[in-house]
């Protein structure tokens, strides 16, 4: 049996759109998109003492552009706050506010409909065999982005 590889492509990116639109529509009433709440989560269970944008940035995969208009549109809404970095005084620190703390169980509960929805009949084998056939295949893309970078410095 040949396995379409374009198509798996294919797939993968629409479910990638589709849990995004069901993550939008369950965070809807919260005033915030998926990506917006992923954010938050993070900023939330990681930020006691402040995240940069580029931690985010990095913990994310997201462009620093991306962040950045993400943190303001959090900023905007009253979920988070900007604070100058003691230590560096050309950096930001980024914390939750009372506003986003209200928030933590909804968008948390709303994340983990969506896995529900997403995983639904997996079982903890097919889960694991999955988790390692993505870290392969992100692997396999920096790997690919790397060795570009280099081939593209060297000319």
């Amino acid at each position: 049996m040949t396995v379409d590889r374009s198509r798996l492509a294919r797939d993968s990116r629409q479910i990638s759109i589709q849990m995004e639109q069901m993550a939008n529509r369950c965070l809807d009433q919260a005033g915030m998109t998926g990506v917006q709440a992923q954010m938050l989560l993070y900023l939330l269970r990681h930020g006691d003492g402040g995240i940069s944008v580029t931690e985010l940035h990095q913990a994310s995969g997201y462009s620093k552009a991306t962040i950045s208009n993400l943190v303001k549109r959090l900023r905007e809404k009253g979920y988070i706050r900007m604070e100058p970095c003691l230590e560096d005084d050309r950096r930001r620190l980024l914390f939750s506010t009372e506003k986003g703390r209200r928030v933590q169980n909804l968008l948390a509960s709303s994340v983990r409909d969506v896995e529900d929805q997403l995983y639904q009949g997996f079982s903890p084998e097919e889960l694991s065999t999955l988790d390692c056939l993505q870290k392969r295949m992100l692997h396999n893309l920096r790997t690919f982005q790397t060795h570009s970078k280099r081939e593209a410095s060297a000319t």
